[in-house]
C-alpha cells in the first residue's frame, strides 16, 4: 500500500488528521494500560475475565497515536491482513460501527483475536513506534474496543449461489473460512464433533481469558450470513466423505484440529491425577466441572504442578489457583525467555501466585500405594546450542535432581492432530507427523475438492495463523470452483 494506491477518500481522511494531530504530538502520547481485575478478585472466579476491555475515551486516544503510515507494515505482520490503519482511525473519528465493518472485511472473529492473539509477535511488532524506541500502538486493545462497542448492525445476507460446502470442525479455522465462504454466496455447513460450537475456542480457552459470550456473539454473526451449525456430528464416522458427495456438497474444508495429547513417554504417567491439559481444560471449560449444578468430575489438587511453558500452560495453571490449589508450580525445561507463552500470561499467572520452575524437567512421577501421584522427580537443566528453531537446547546437569511434592499433574507439552478425518478419507495424503498434507498457498489436498488448515495441518498454532489458514483456503476453493 502507498500514496499512490490509496482511495481518494482515504487520502482525504488522512490529510485532515494529519492537520488535527502533528505527528510529534502523536508520537508523544503514552500507550494506553488494559484495565485489569485485581489478583486478589481474579483467582476467585472462573468465569471473570481479567482485562476488562478499553473505555471510549482511552480508545480514541490510543487511536490517535497512530501514524497512518503511507506503507503500513502492521497489515504484513497479520496473518488475515487486517486493514488495521483503517480500523484504527475510524476509533478515532468515534465512527465504531465502522472500525467494526472494517475488521469483518477481513477477520470473521475480531472480538476473539483482540483478546486471545499474539499482537506482541504479529501485527504490533512491525508498528513503526518500534523503531522510534517507543511501545507500539495497542492494536490488540484497538480491535477488541471496536468488536465490543460498535453499536450492532444488520449483517447482510449475501444472495446464494447454491454452491453447498461443508466444513468439518468449528475452530478458528473453520469458522473464519465458513465467513469468507457464506460472504461470498456458498451455502455453508459447519460441522461440529461435540455438542457445542466454537472447538478451542470454547473448550482451551478458558472464560477468565475469552468468555464464551463472546464466541457465541462471533458465531450469531456467522448465523446472520447465513452459515449453518450441525453438532454432535463427526465427519469421518457419523457422515463419510462420500455421505458429503451424496448429499450435494461440492468442497470439503477440513479444520478438526490438534486435539490429541502427547505425553514425555516417563515412568509415572499412568499414576492417578495425571493427565493431559486438554482433558483438565475441556472438562472445566466445556463440561462445567466445579460448577454448581454439574456433574464433571475433575480432582482439585492442592499442590498442581504443570509441565509446559505455552500458553495451554498458562491456562491451565491460572485454572488450577482458580479451582482452589494452594500451591501451582509451572515446570519448564528452558528459561522464561524461551517460553514460548505470551508475556502477559506470565505475568498473570505469577500476579495469581504461580510458581515458576524453569531449567527444570520431570523425568518420573512417583505415586502413592493408592496409585495417585505424590510427587515428581525434576532435573535440573542448563542451556546448551541452539537447536533447529534456533532456540538454545537444554542439557540436563549431572547429578541435579530433586523431589517436589504434588498431588496433580496437568502434562502441557503440545498436540497430535486428529486422526480420524485422515484415516477415514481414502486418497487423503498425511505427512509423517499425521497432519493433512496441504498446499501452503491454497492449502488443498491431494483429493481436488477438500483444503484443509490450522493445526489439522500445523499441527499446533495460534489462533489468528489458524483463521489465516481458513481465509486463504476460501480464497483458493472459491476460484477452483469458479474454474470447474
Amino acid at each position: 500500500m502507498n500514496e499512490n494506491t490509496i482511495s481518494p477518500r482515504a487520502a482525504t481522511w488522512r490529510e485532515e488528521l494529519r492537520k488535527s494531530m502533528p505527528a510529534r504530538e502523536r508520537t508523544s502520547i503514552a500507550r494506553v494500560a488494559m484495565p485489569e481485575l485485581t489478583p486478589d478478585d481474579r483467582v476467585r472466579s472462573l468465569t471473570d475475565e481479567v482485562n476488562a476491555g478499553l473505555n471510549c475515551e482511552q480508545a480514541v486516544m490510543e487511536a490517535k497515536r497512530c501514524l497512518d503510515c503511507p506503507d503500513p507494515q502492521c497489515v504484513t505482520g497479520c496473518p488475515v491482513s487486517i486493514n488495521i490503519p483503517g480500523f484504527i482511525k475510524n476509533i478515532e473519528r468515534g465512527e465504531f460501527g465502522q472500525a467494526l465493518q472494517v475488521l469483518r472485511e477481513t477477520s470473521a472473529l475480531p472480538a476473539v483475536c483482540g483478546r486471545v492473539c499474539p499482537q506482541e509477535k504479529q501485527c504490533e511488532s512491525k508498528c513503526i513506534y518500534n523503531r522510534m524506541n517507543k511501545p507500539a500502538v495497542a492494536i490488540g486493545y484497538l480491535e477488541r474496543f471496536a468488536a465490543d462497542n460498535a453499536e450492532s448492525t444488520q449483517i447482510a445476507q449475501p444472495d446464494s449461489n447454491g454452491i453447498k460446502i461443508a466444513v468439518a470442525g468449528s475452530g478458528p479455522a473453520g469458522l473464519s473460512f465458513a465467513g469468507s465462504m457464506a460472504a461470498k454466496g456458498y451455502d455453508v455447513t459447519v460441522f461440529e464433533a461435540l455438542h457445542e460450537i466454537g472447538g478451542v475456542l470454547k473448550y482451551g480457552i478458558p472464560e477468565f481469558r475469552l468468555p464464551n459470550s463472546v464466541v457465541e456473539r462471533e458465531i450469531e454473526s456467522l448465523r446472520a450470513l447465513g452459515v449453518t451449525f450441525e453438532t454432535n456430528t463427526v465427519v469421518g464416522k457419523t457422515l463419510s466423505y462420500d455421505d458429503l458427495h451424496n448429499l450435494g456438497f461440492k468442497g470439503l474444508f477440513v479444520a478438526s484440529g490438534a486435539g490429541l495429547p502427547r505425553f514425555m513417554d516417563i515412568p509415572g504417567e499412568n499414576l492417578i491425577n495425571v493427565l493431559s491439559a486438554n482433558e483438565y481444560l475441556t472438562r472445566i471449560n466445556l463440561m462445567h466441572a466445579g460448577t454448581p449444578g454439574y456433574a464433571t468430575p475433575v480432582y482439585r489438587g492442592k499442590t498442581v504442578a504443570i509441565i509446559g511453558g505455552g500458553n495451554t500452560a498458562m491456562d491451565s495453571c491460572r485454572t488450577a489457583r482458580r479451582m482452589g490449589a494452594e500451591r501451582v508450580i509451572v515446570v519448564y525445561r528452558r528459561s522464561e525467555a524461551e517460553m514460548p507463552a505470551r508475556a502477559e500470561e506470565v505475568k498473570h499467572a505469577r500476579e495469581e501466585g504461580v510458581e515458576f520452575m524453569t531449567l527444570h524437567n520431570p523425568i518420573e512421577y512417583i505415586g502413592d500405594e493408592n496409585g495417585r501421584v505424590r510427587a515428581m522427580r525434576l532435573q535440573r537443566m542448563e542451556l546448551g546450542a541452539p537447536d533447529a528453531d534456533g532456540r538454545r537446547s537444554p542439557v540436563a546437569v549431572a547429578g541435579a535432581i530433586e523431589e517436589i511434592a504434588t498431588d496433580q499433574v496437568i502434562v502441557s507439552v503440545g498436540v497430535s492432530p486428529n486422526p480420524l478425518i485422515p484415516e477415514a478419507i481414502d486418497g487423503l495424503e498425511v505427512t509423517r507427523r499425521g497432519t493433512i498434507a496441504a498446499d501452503a498457498d491454497t492449502l488443498k489436498t491431494s483429493l481436488p475438492d477438500v483444503y484443509a488448515g490450522g493445526d489439522i495441518v500445523r499441527g499446533g498454532a495460534t489462533v489468528i495463523l489458524a483463521m489465516g489458514d481458513g481465509r486463504k483456503a476460501a480464497e483458493s476453493m472459491h476460484k477452483h470452483l469458479l474454474n470447474s
